[in-house]
């Protein structure tokens, strides 16, 4: 093996192996791209081994991060995650637990799906997976509990519902793979609106199974409001302000009235109105909520800068030619190949954040597919799908830690990570059909802007 794949080989190795050292990443992917580089330079002008890598090469990644930080696409991203902290505490997840319980709490499970129901219209006006499973905690969860659901569905529900954030859009993970993949991001967000309802309805499909097979885990509300007019009023006017939010914000995309990053905007505003019209908009909000979105912002730009560095000197190094020949050596058809890079994925959200996965591991793989003549989008959206269960899956799963300093005292872990297996499993079965049926994910795509 010539050096400079040995080096890329170690260079990978290494990045891997100090995630476990609690050392921040943005950090790590740094220092590695300058170690690397210096060695690589050692070994070239002491050693007279041709690598490829010197420090005008490296020098290049100032011209990157500079691409990167004058992105107008970025620019999406704060706004974003500024709507979706500002809405996280309007008051609307509040209303709505109140309405769709006293509709569906009445039948088995039926809590549980009303837990799904607000996750998914979170998930469509947030985006943040930390601010979703806490909300849904603070609100589902006591009531749950109270009625005396099991608490592993309880918390495995908790749990996945609020992953549903980082696909269904506005996802901030998709922005960031637009930008990785040179995509558009519109394409992207309508390509994930039906893997992510699948998913989604496969959770409510399950708990009406559980609360028809096992009703003594998933009782039925005994004080379940009666079913009349007020009480469907209710549930609209709980349902129709962040109903219009997301018609505001990613009908504007869809339909090509705005940008992404300019619908961003509007969802901003849009948030701030709606928690000045719930009377909870003061100046402690607002100061919280920029304090929580400069520092959720800062962490995200310091990984893409140092993955950014770290990517350009693992592809001077040869890495990506490494990777692409290994998958494309392996003695498996296209099909196969995806089936190994989806598996590869899996295992590594057991280890490593989503970040750190859609920054390094997507661009590496992103070639190899195109070569092997997948769709761009249809491929993008799986990998998100796969990466999803990265929140679940232990010892880093996200969801799980968001949970558990939320919970009462003395439920644990184990009981947690119990109740998530159900969902892991039902996730891999969603991401199965997507990638048995492409149409789910590049239909809407198709319609919306043509082939």
């Amino acid at each position: 093996m010539p050096g400079n794949e040995i080096l890329a080989l170690l260079m990978f190795v290494a990045f891997i192996g100090l995630v476990f050292t609690g050392f921040p990443i943005a950090w790590i992917l740094g220092g590695l791209a300058i170690l690397f580089s210096a060695l690589a330079i050692v070994l070239e002008v002491d050693f007279g081994i041709a690598i490829g890598v010197d420090w005008s090469y490296t020098s290049i990644s100032v011209e990157r991060v500079w691409n990167v930080m004058e992105n107008w696409v970025m620019v999406a991203l704060p706004m974003f995650i500024f709507m979706g902290l500002m809405l996280d505490r309007s008051g609307i997840a509040n209303r709505l637990m109140t309405s769709f319980a006293q509709i569906f709490g009445r039948i088995g499970g039926g809590l549980a799906i009303t837990v799904t129901l607000i996750g998914v219209l979170l998930a469509a006006t947030t985006g943040i997976i930390g601010a979703s499973v806490v909300l849904l905690a603070l609100l589902g969860l006591p009531v749950m509990l109270k009625q005396g659901y099991d608490e592993r569905l309880a918390t495995g529900t908790v749990c996945a519902v609020g992953t549903l954030g980082i696909l269904i859009p506005p996802s901030i993970m998709l922005v960031l793979m637009a930008d990785r993949m040179a995509m558009s991001v519109g394409d992207l967000f309508l390509g994930a609106v039906f893997p992510g309802l699948l998913l989604s309805s496969l959770y409510v499909l399950y708990l009406l199974g559980y609360g028809i097979l096992k009703p003594e885990g998933a009782p039925a509300q005994s004080d379940g409001a009666t079913m009349d007019w007020s009480t469907i009023i209710d549930l609209i006017k709980a349902i129709v302000p962040p109903a219009a939010l997301i018609l505001a914000v990613l009908g504007s995309i869809f339909l090509g009235i705005a940008t992404p990053t300019e619908a961003a905007g509007v969802g901003a505003a849009g948030a701030v109105l709606l928690a000045l019209g719930n009377g909870v908009l003061n100046r402690s909000v607002v100061t919280e909520v920029v304090r929580e979105t400069t520092k959720t912002t800062a962490f995200i730009f310091g990984i893409l800068i140092g993955a950014t560095a770290y990517s350009l000197v693992l592809r001077g190094l040869g890495g990506d030619e490494l990777i692409e020949g290994a998958l494309l050596g392996l003695p498996l058809g296209p099909t196969g190949i995806i089936i190994v890079i989806l598996i590869a994925t899996f295992i590594l959200g057991f280890f490593l954040d989503w970040i750190e996965l859609t920054l390094i591991i997507l661009p590496l793989v992103a070639p190899v597919v195109a070569n092997l003549g997948f769709d761009p989008v249809w491929f993008t959206v799986l990998f998100a799908v796969c990466l999803q269960t990265s929140f679940l899956t232990p010892p880093v799963g996200f969801a799980i830690f968001y949970l558990k300093g939320a919970i009462p005292a003395g439920i644990e872990a184990t009981t947690i990570y119990k109740g998530v297996t159900p969902f892991i499993v039902l996730q891999l079965i969603g991401l199965a059909l997507i990638f048995a049926f492409d149409d789910i994910v590049t239909w809407l795509p198709t319609q919306a802007y043509g082939p």
